[in-house]
């Protein structure tokens, strides 16, 4: 039973993952971001199989980019939903319009809730949106962090939740009634992590003491000190000074063989050397 919170992905490859199998509308995966285009009349998304399940599980994720109107009269919209397979018009969903500067947050049969909670849009408070279910309840939830989260609705959990079973696809979509194209931009699938990676300072032993100073693996624009300061657009790798021992201390010398212990002498040459077969 795969549930919606095992689905995790930053888009850090820029590469449309098999995850995203009903991915439809000419989405791409730019800039380490979901990109959604915001086509008049057109409908685009990143969709996952209808294999998931919500029972008992959750899902969220960081909206950094929500379409903006661009001349659109009635609707662009921004919608992080999750959907059962075959019911049409029948999701949860955190929908974002731009015209109407609103967040709704949505329980929907046939396409509507009259019951929706709307609020003011901030693409600073609503940064991180999040919809799970538990203790027989389904809530919607923002953040400005992914860490602290602020509860916006709460509803008794539909039948259908936990009716469908290995049958529900997380949609991400796009959609203007008219106006300019642009898109949206979805990231960090149930998961704070942008890509970057640190390994601290450690100390260790094997036979004798080792110690090492920390390394730092960095994604994205940065800057950092391994020996000596350094700046770095892009990934960059900083390795810190490093002293350890095995069974003796170990010291680094020049390349080139070890000649303490060798004596050499060269003597006059002589004369009656015999050379055979083959070198003859």
């Amino acid at each position: 039973m795969p549930a919606l919170a095992t689905l995790v992905d930053n888009f850090n490859d820029n590469i449309i993952g098999p995850e995203w199998g009903n991915a439809y509308g000419g989405v791409s995966e730019t800039g380490g971001r979901a990109r959604i285009p915001c086509v008049a009349g057109s409908y685009a998304g990143y969709q996952t199989a209808k294999a998931y399940t919500l029972a008992g599980s959750s899902v969220y994720l960081q909206v950094p980019v929500a379409s903006a109107a661009n001349g659109a009269t009635v609707e662009a919209q921004t919608v992080f939903a999750i959907t059962p397979d075959p019911t049409q018009g029948t999701n949860l969903a955190i929908n974002i319009n731009t015209v109407a500067n609103t967040i709704r947050f949505e329980s929907n049969v046939g396409y509507t809730d009259g019951a929706a909670v709307s609020l003011t849009y901030s693409a600073v408070t609503h940064l991180w949106l999040r919809i799970r279910e538990t203790g027989g309840n389904v809530l919607w939830d923002t953040s400005t962090d992914g860490s602290s989260w602020t509860n916006r609705r709460t509803l008794a959990t539909p039948a259908w939740v936990t009716a469908a079973v290995n049958t529900l696809a997380l949609d991400l979509w796009s959609y203007r009634n008219n106006g300019s194209a642009n898109y949206s931009e979805f990231d960090n699938v149930n998961t704070t992590s942008n890509g970057a990676v640190y390994t601290g300072t450690a100390t260790g032993s094997a036979q004798t003491a080792a110690t090492a100073t920390g390394k730092r693996i960095a994604t994205g624009t940065g800057t950092g000190t391994a020996d000596t300061a350094a700046t770095a657009t892009g990934s960059a790798t900083y390795h810190g000074t490093a002293t350890g021992s095995a069974e003796t201390d170990a010291i680094a010398i020049s390349d080139g063989p070890d000649t303490a212990d060798a004596h050499i002498s060269i003597g006059r040459p002589t004369r009656r050397w015999a050379v055979s077969e083959p070198w003859k």
